[in-house]
């Protein structure tokens, strides 16, 4: 496989596993608390955190691409860093991504922990369990097929991404040219070739994606959204 091929498979699968690990840290609080809360900013948070599913990801990019510029925020933290802006970055790639791909990782962990019920955690409590020794034995294995889905959709959409990644990336090779933006740039320079292969492959892992999911859902009896 040339450069040319395996350098956006590798940087796609970088940039993905990034983005999962950093989404189910940061999505996992906020899912708990959507689950959890009474407070009547909760379904106006919930709205925030979906956004991106109706949203169109050049607008969404187009203001990432502000906020990460060197007028914006990205050029406050990135003299910090040493760099003018975290635009046409890598980490302004996954700063992208984690954006975009939260609903996705936040509904199914949301759904998780609704499920469960509030059985689990009173039995806990009246067993004299911390808070947190009730959400670390309890909720957390309970809500283990919430965070395998989550998982999966995080990482399957980071990979699938193209608007937001264009926009505030680019297509810079080893640094934003991730897989959708090499196809798109095969198919520009017509390189029909190159661009079948990143293709197929991308539609193989589709197909797995949605019969995992499938199959997950089937085992814990649960929607994924």
């Amino acid at each position: 496989m040339t450069t040319d091929l395996w350098e956006p498979i590798a940087l796609t699968l970088k940039l993905a596993g990034i983005t999962t690990v950093l989404l189910l840290i940061i999505g996992t609080p906020i899912a708990w608390w959507l689950a959890r809360s009474r407070s009547r900013l909760k379904e106006v948070v919930a709205t925030l955190v979906a956004l991106p599913l109706v949203l169109p990801p050049t607008v969404l990019g187009f203001y990432l691409l502000i906020v990460l510029g060197p007028n914006g925020l990205g050029g406050i933290f990135g003299e910090l860093a040493g760099v003018r802006t975290f635009a046409f970055t890598f980490e302004g790639l996954v700063f992208g991504s984690i954006l975009y791909s939260m609903p996705f990782v936040v509904q199914p962990i949301r759904n998780a922990f609704e499920a469960m019920g509030q059985r689990p955690m009173e039995v806990a409590a009246t067993l004299r369990a911390s808070p947190w020794d009730r959400f670390l034995t309890v909720a957390l294995p309970l809500a283990r097929p919430g965070f395998l889905t989550a998982a999966v959709l995080g990482f399957a959409h980071t990979v699938g991404e193209f608007g937001v990644i264009l926009m505030i990336g680019g297509n810079i090779p080893g640094e934003t040219k991730v897989l959708s933006v090499a196809i798109y740039d095969f198919v520009e320079t017509l390189r029909w070739k190159e661009a079948h292969i990143l293709s197929a492959g991308m539609l193989a892992f589709s197909f797995i994606v949605i019969l995992a999911m499938s199959l997950l859902a089937r085992r814990s009896g649960q929607r994924t959204f």
